[in-house]
């Protein structure tokens, strides 16, 4: 249910996935009694209700969603001594029962929502997204006010969270670098909460009072610390008026909200830490104490922070990483309410040498002033920051997760604010914030040096977000797309098929998007059994290489066209399929499609980059050598493992693995692409605002003539027995272990009884919180942060997977593989119930409603039925087997098909320490 988000690291990379500013169209109410509307910026409104709730809403009809996100501003920086984690245990007992809704995750699941909850230092966000419905709207706003004010935080649902909670933790620690990225950060702020982990320290979370917890909730979770937004397919008055019915009868606190002041001092000097732990793989990391987002200086030390940690355009990758020092790098600076701090990473190869890694990394960082960024790397960079902007503007899904960071920040308008602040920056600021912030008194990486005269970095107190924005507008809102409809009838309707002169399939569905947006997603398909054996590796290289360079441009000039383009291209492939994703515009298909081509046909191989990825690749694998994730998964596709080494199918060890990653050869690498790489076989589908006709046009000129490799037939993965086994490897030092289950039966997804089993593994293990497994092994027996299960058949071969995880301590891993084995007798025995029949086919056809209204997913599904030889009505077909299906015939397909399975088991952990203790 629950991102992770207590690791700084991860923060980060969820945080630059939703980055970006969302808009829609202006609009103007007859207000109710006691809302006054506070401003509009680009098609975002927002109001004020009497008891200080913040409300925003964003009207989008291009897309057939809802997104419902509630903001409190409490995380980790509110906690007292001895309440560390308090917030985030908080975001995990709002799913617990209130006496107006019982089992909260069931409810949302059998509604068919998308939803979430995350913890940071500075908020907390809960947040849903489902298929456009009004009943369903109405339940999850009636939700979240009562759940504002009425959660009961019983000792007995703490106890039964606190394994679950225990167990995240003990997932966090597996991390090499997570854990490096935490200590650094902790040292770096002696006073500061921003210094402790979101997670807590076990202590304060295994020892919570519930007293404690109880009025940490009433000081922080009231009307005027939140603020809610509705997005998507709305009526705004409509919506206003449901939020004013719940939301205006809840009373606000008498006591004021609570002001953190803490703030750190200028740090005296470097300061340094070591983490030794089990692994395989070396990292380091260097942390600097930098402004709030509020302060003018955040947007120029983003800019420069992106200069320095870009791949492949910074300095940090073409230094570090083509010069082989380090085989990964990257950067990051949070945007915070409060001052907080920018860091930068390196993974270094196992052989290499890191002492000369530190000290060159060290001096890119700190030695702008000597070294000034160039005006090229500041267009880039602007250019770079842009093109994330313009994507994320254009999907209004991301807008929830986005504005909670902005809403954090102080004000929304924070996001706008900071994008024309990044536009306007001069190479001037970004040189000269790059010299005041990272230097080696504000270093956080070394070890401690006396000095005569201190070199202190003061750190200026955040403005505050009210007095920059007044009166700010924003811009003008950006072109709304049409409200789809998302039926397959209509999808089948809207979608023109063709093909190429060489064979290629095309599907095409034109409609107007938000932004113009279009999507794009293309297989080329080659080779047969024979001439694809032992060549796994250079297939795989073969795909990866194509973007770093053809024979007119570097993988440089490559990246910045396509940033200039505002387009996401990426292409991946194996030994028998090439495949592209592209987003991009309208005004860009055609340039951007021009650019795919020139990579996809006239590749150059540079034997640097060629170098750079198998360093890269020996070290990725390098590093699941004491991965119990890795290890488990590994163990168990080997068991399950029916063909000869180099077969295409053929799983092997990670010893092979790296063999055949030092024994590839850069010309195997260049002739698989020359002998099998081409158009012909496979499928190219586009959804979104283009022109049918031009596209199909552009489509044929590009690759209607590219010469096909090796012609494409299918490689067969029937159905094999396999005898069952209980696999057990020891990982020391990861506290954190992970458990599978796998059986599988011949069938495939044309069978009659496959939509009933599809049901019954729903009911089984399809959800995070709500399933027959969660509702055993994480809510009743608190043994697992995350379990569940699934079910899936080939529409190719009869041959179907039901699968099963859970990662738990390493100590419960036994009572984990024993409440599996009861609950799946239980099913056998009993079947499903009436209620869970009706929840379960509910939820799954609202998610399937909604997957189709996503453009990436539709376009997908779009391409695999041209491979497939299907157009929608399957989907129709599938949904229609759904609604027709009863208890008698799921329970019957049941005993008829699952009776016969036997699992078997995999699990890898610290089995030696949990033995000990």
């Amino acid at each position: 249910m629950k991102l992770r988000l207590t690791r700084p690291l991860l923060l980060w990379l969820a945080f630059c996935l939703i980055q970006g500013f969302l808009v829609g169209n202006a609009f103007a109410l007859d207000l109710p009694k006691g809302v006054t509307q506070v401003t509009e910026v680009e098609g975002i409104t927002e109001y004020r209700l009497e008891n200080g709730l913040r409300v925003l809403l964003f009207p989008d009809a291009s897309k057939p969603t809802v997104t419902v996100n509630i903001t409190y501003l409490v995380g980790s920086r509110h906690e007292h001594y001895g309440e560390t984690g308090m917030a985030h245990l908080l975001e995990h007992l709002l799913f617990k029962d209130t006496e107006r809704f019982q089992d909260i995750p069931g409810a949302m699941k059998k509604r068919g929502i998308n939803f979430n909850a995350t913890t940071w230092l500075d908020r907390t966000n809960y947040f849903s997204s489902f298929a456009a419905d009004e009943d369903t709207l109405n339940w999850l706003l009636d939700l979240e006010a009562d759940r504002m004010l009425n959660s009961p935080l019983q000792r007995s649902d703490l106890d039964s969270e606190m394994t679950v909670v225990r167990n995240e933790m003990e997932a966090g620690e597996n991390s090499p670098v997570g854990s490096l990225i935490e200590r650094i950060t902790s040292i770096a702020f002696m006073w500061h909460n921003y210094g402790n982990s979101t997670i807590g320290a076990r202590a304060d979370v295994e020892n919570m009072p519930i007293e404690r917890l109880q009025a940490f909730y009433r000081r922080h979770y009231r009307p005027d610390n939140a603020t809610l937004l509705v997005a998507g397919r709305i009526e705004p008055a409509a919506v206003l008026s449901k939020i004013v019915d719940r939301f205006a009868e809840l009373k606000a606190p008498s006591t004021p909200l609570e002001i953190t002041y803490t703030r750190e001092p200028p740090q005296d000097g470097e300061r340094s830490v070591t983490v030794r732990r089990v692994g395989e793989t070396r990292y380091l990391g260097f942390g600097y104490h930098t402004p709030a987002a509020t302060d003018a200086d955040y947007a120029p030390l983003s800019l420069a922070v992106n200069i320095l940690g870009d791949t492949p355009t910074g300095r940090l990758h073409k230094t570090l990483v083509e010069g082989k020092l380090a085989t990964f790098v990257g950067a990051f600076s949070f945007g915070l309410i409060e001052p907080g701090f920018s860091m930068f990473l390196a993974e270094a190869p196992k052989d290499g040498d890191f002492d000369a890694l530190r000290e060159k990394m060290q001096g890119l960082i700190e030695q702008v002033a000597e070294q000034p960024f160039t005006e090229q790397e500041l267009t880039d960079a602007k250019r770079r920051t842009s093109k994330a902007i313009e994507l994320t503007m254009n999907d209004a899904n991301r807008l929830a997760l986005a504005l909670s960071e902005s809403v954090a920040q102080g004000d929304w308008r924070m996001f706008f604010l900071n994008r024309d602040r990044a536009e306007a920056a001069t190479l001037d600021d970004v040189n000269r914030v790059a010299s005041a912030y990272f230097k080696r008194s504000n270093r956080n990486f070394g070890q401690f040096i006396p000095t005569q005269k201190p070199d202190r970095v003061e750190i200026a107190e955040a403005p505050r977000a009210a007095e920059l924005l007044k009166g700010y507008k924003g811009r003008a809102a950006i072109a709304a797309g049409e409200a789809f409809d998302p039926s397959p009838a209509n999808i089948d309707a809207r979608t023109e098929s063709a093909k190429l002169t060489n064979g290629t399939e095309l599907r095409l569905l034109s409609k107007a998007t938000r932004g113009n947006t279009v999507v794009l997603n293309a297989v080329f398909r080659y080779g047969d059994l024979d001439s694809v054996m032992h060549k796994s590796s250079a297939a795989d290289f073969a795909a990866a290489m194509l973007m770093r360079g053809t024979h007119t441009r570097s993988r440089e000039d490559i990246a910045r066209r396509f940033d200039e383009l505002k387009a996401r291209v990426s292409i991946g492939g194996g030994v028998q399929s090439l495949t592209v994703s592209v987003q991009t515009t309208r005004a860009n298909l055609p340039a951007v499609m021009e650019l795919v081509a020139e990579v996809l046909q006239q590749p150059s191989f540079p034997e640097a980059e060629f170098e750079q990825l198998r360093s890269q690749s020996i070290t990725g694998v390098e590093s699941q050598l004491t991965e119990p994730q890795a290890i488990a998964s590994n163990a168990m596709s080997r068991h399950f493992n029916h063909y000869p080494k180099g077969h295409p199918r053929y799983a092997e060890t990670f010893e092979e693995q790296l063999t055949a990653l030092r024994a590839l050869s850069l010309e195997e690498v260049k002739a698989f692409h020359q002998r099998f790489h081409g158009a012909g076989d496979g499928e190219i589908a586009v959804v979104g605002d283009f022109d049918p006709t031009e596209t199909e046009t552009l489509l044929q000129g590009l690759f209607g003539n590219w010469q096909r490799g090796v012609a494409f037939v299918r490689i067969d993965n029937p159905y094999q027995p396999t005898e069952t086994a209980k696999l057990r490897e020891n990982t020391p030092d990861k506290p954190n272990a992970l458990w599978l289950a796998r059986s599988e039966m011949p069938m495939n997804d044309q069978h009659p009884d496959y939509p009933a089993l599809s049901v019954a593994s729903y009911v089984f293990g399809g959800g995070s919180l709500k399933s027959r497994l969660a509702d055993r092994i994480r809510q009743r027996d608190g043994l697992s942060y995350g379990v569940g299960a699934s079910f899936s058949a080939s529409a190719q071969d009869d041959n179907a997977m039901l699968m099963a995880y859970a990662i738990a301590a390493p100590e419960n891993i036994d009572k984990v593989d024993a409440a599996f084995a009861e609950e799946w007798d239980l099913m056998l025995k009993q079947g499903i119930s009436k209620d869970e029949l009706k929840d379960a086919v509910e939820g799954m056809l609202r998610a399937r409603e909604r997957a189709r209204g996503e453009d990436p997913s539709l376009v997908s599904a779009l391409q695999s039925n041209a491979y497939l030889g299907r157009d929608m009505s399957w989907s129709a077909k599938f949904d229609q087997a759904l609604r027709s299906l009863d208890v008698a015939t799921v329970n019957t397909a049941i005993r008829q098909h699952w009776s016969k399975l036997a699992f078997t088991t995999s699990a890898a952990g610290d089995f030696e320490k949990a033995g000990k203790q």
